[in-house]
């Protein structure tokens, strides 16, 4: 297939897009840097540098000519939730980052003669809020915090596709991979002996390693039977507890010292609550079309995430 991505130059990106190329797919990808993956280009990759939430962008002929000719679109652009404090300024960039570039791509798409047949679109478990009890599937409601409105209105600029385009959401948990996310920054301090659980330890993780985020990317590009709203997340999560505890297995290490709220908190501000809150999220829709997930448990999951091999 000929492909479009969006916000794939960054952690995901450096497996997805070498995944893609694997397969034999050709890929353009649109990216605020001139050449996110050097080594690649060449290997049936272009790249198109202009910022997607800028409506200036889309008059850009390399982008819509890119659009043109794509089959297939993957939009995963968005600011990171948790890298740094929720200023008002910035909350607004973690919105617009989300949001207008996919209204702009939904509506350059409509422009289209013929538009792409399918769109693989972003979204994230946050969508759900919180919560210490309850469990998530894809038919649970909305939540009301910050992030769950976000979501919101993310999905819904990605449903106004034009006809005929079949619409994949993938509401995706925490990646674990071991050069970014939340796990490249626990591995650190958890090498030196000092890790353990984050808060207190009692919130869940809903994660997916990358590798099976990559495949599922795929075959929702691929495959006509996916359609409509997925989580994307392992059919194991884990609290946090349990996740500090196999992580610490995984490296040979103690996992003893839980880090305090409080200190998160003063380093992130709002942004905190990703990992002192959480959720528990089920593919239940991804175990009822049988995805074949390569990393279903936490131990196998760390375990290929911080072997050598995997960096």
């Amino acid at each position: 297939m000929r492909l479009l991505l969006l916000g794939c130059s960054g952690f995901v990106g450096r497996e997805l897009v070498p995944f893609l190329l694997e397969l034999g797919h050709e890929v353009t990808l649109v990216s605020r840097q001139p050449q996110p993956f050097p080594a690649l280009v060449g290997k049936r990759l272009a790249c198109i540098r202009l910022d997607p939430a800028d409506p200036a962008s889309w008059a850009h002929n390399g982008l819509e000519a890119a659009l043109a000719q794509a089959e297939g679109v993957v939009n995963l652009a968005g600011e990171p939730i948790a890298e740094r404090r929720w200023t008002p300024t910035h909350c607004e960039l973690l919105l617009q980052s989300r949001v207008r570039t996919t209204e702009l791509l939904v509506a350059a798409m409509a422009r289209q003669d013929r538009p792409p047949a399918v769109l693989v679109n972003g979204s994230a478990v946050g969508f759900y809020g919180s919560s210490l009890e309850s469990r998530f599937s894809e038919a649970s409601p909305a939540g009301r915090d910050f992030l769950a409105q976000i979501c919101q209105r993310w999905e819904a600029a990605a449903d106004q596709v034009p006809p005929g385009c079949r619409l994949v959401t993938l509401r995706i948990g925490i990646v674990l991979g071991p050069d970014g996310g939340a796990l490249g920054k626990m591995l650190p301090v958890f090498r030196m002996g000092f890790g353990g659980p984050i808060g207190s330890g009692r919130q869940w993780m809903s994660w997916i390693h990358r590798h099976d985020l990559c495949r599922l990317i795929a075959t929702a590009l691929e495959d006509s039977a996916y359609s409509g709203t997925y989580n994307a997340v392992s059919p194991e999560p884990a609290t946090m507890g349990v996740f500090a505890a196999a992580l610490g297995k995984a490296l040979g290490r103690p996992s003893l010292l839980p880090v305090p709220g409080p200190i998160l908190q003063l380093l992130l501000g709002d942004g905190a609550q990703v990992v002192l809150e959480g959720q528990q999220v089920l593919p239940e829709r991804l175990l009822a079309q049988g995805f074949p997930f390569q990393y279903p448990g936490l131990s196998a999951a760390l375990a290929a995430a911080t072997s050598p091999a995997a960096h």
